[in-house]
């Protein structure tokens, strides 16, 4: 099975890491990770979101070793448009997170538009951060939890802007 999904993995937390294992759990993996001009899009906050250079190199260090312990290929793709690598013939499934689930449900419906068959929608769950809420970058980068979603609160977070 081929899976893909897709995100800007800034900073990638334990979130991402179940979306990884599951992934890797179905098939051989593609993650579209958003170009620097996407990324600022697809924020819910403004904030600074690092190259893509930086943030493709975190991401294949997080892939690999799971790559290798499932026996599965993977590739990073560049994503320039919200629906991604996914509308493209070669995937069965797509792995979304309770939010990004209508967004699978559009790359769908652009599939089934270009005579292509669905792709399986597999909804992983949130991480609960220490607190109970989500685990996300955007708590990470404000310095609110760290990557496991241990809270910081000594932590100073990231800013909307580059850093000097």
């Amino acid at each position: 099975m081929n899976v893909a999904l897709g995100g800007t993995f800034d900073p990638v937390h334990d979130g991402h890491r179940k979306l990884f294992e599951r992934a890797f759990e179905l098939g051989d993996v593609t993650v579209g990770l958003t170009s620097d001009e996407l990324a600022p899009e697809t924020r819910h906050v403004d904030r600074y979101v690092r190259p893509f250079d930086r943030r493709e190199r975190d991401l294949e260090a997080e892939l690999a070793p799971l790559a290798e312990s499932h026996g599965r290929d993977y590739e990073v793709r560049e994503l320039t448009e919200p629906t991604g690598i996914a509308v493209e013939p070669e995937f069965d499934a797509l792995i979304v997170s309770p939010e990004t689930k209508a967004g699978g449900e559009r790359i769908n419906d652009i599939r089934r538009e270009r005579g292509r068959d669905p792709l399986d929608l597999v909804v992983v769950d949130h991480v609960a951060a220490e607190d109970g809420e989500r685990i996300s970058s955007t708590r990470i980068v404000a310095g609110e939890i760290d990557e496991h979603g241990n809270l910081t609160p000594d932590r100073e977070g990231r800013g909307a802007t580059r850093p000097e």
